[in-house]
């Protein structure tokens, strides 16, 4: 299955749109992690675990996304977008949340 972030697959002809397809991956957080960002925020830098943690979670949502396609009958995934955000569960919890969009289509 062909995934791209282009409205358009060079030398494809698209025949049919088969609607949006959306998907989602939900982490929760962990103290440990949580603590080790906390001193990279007060000292600087990256932090490693939760880019790993992201870069899991793009990948999963995109995995799921084709998953999606898949079952309209699609042959590709065009147009996709990768957000990011975080669920605040209470004063001390947050989820990481990473949604995967596009649309689905059927090539000739």
């Amino acid at each position: 299955m062909i995934v791209t972030t282009t409205d358009v697959i060079q030398g494809a002809i698209i025949e049919a749109y088969l609607g949006v397809v959306t998907a989602e991956v939900v982490y929760g957080t962990n103290v440990l992690r949580d603590f080790f960002a906390g001193i990279r925020d007060f000292i600087g830098g990256r932090t490693g675990s939760y880019e790993k943690i992201f870069e899991k979670g793009q990948l999963e949502a995109i995995r799921e996304l084709e998953e999606r396609a898949l079952r309209l009958g699609a042959d590709a995934v065009i147009g996709i977008e990768i957000d990011t955000g975080t669920i605040n569960v209470d004063e001390t919890g947050v989820l990481l949340l990473i949604t995967a969009t596009g649309t689905a289509v059927k090539l000739q």
